[in-house]
């Protein structure tokens, strides 16, 4: 299996602190991943501190 965590950075929050943004998306998943079973074709929308969904995380099964 191969996690994926894919993140839009190209708005008016990741310009002003882009480091603090991905820290907190992955302070926030990271914690919240033990909600999943962590099976291919688990996922959802990534948020940003503001609520509007900058990406997705998925487990895909490997080739």
């Amino acid at each position: 299996m191969r996690f994926l965590l894919e993140v839009t950075m190209d708005d008016e929050a990741w310009a002003k602190d882009p480091a603090g943004e991905l820290g907190r998306i992955l302070r926030y998943w990271g914690g919240n991943l033990r909600h999943y079973a962590l099976v291919p074709r688990d996922g959802s929308a990534v948020h940003d501190s503001a609520y509007r969904e900058v990406g997705r995380w998925s487990i895909e099964d490997t080739p």
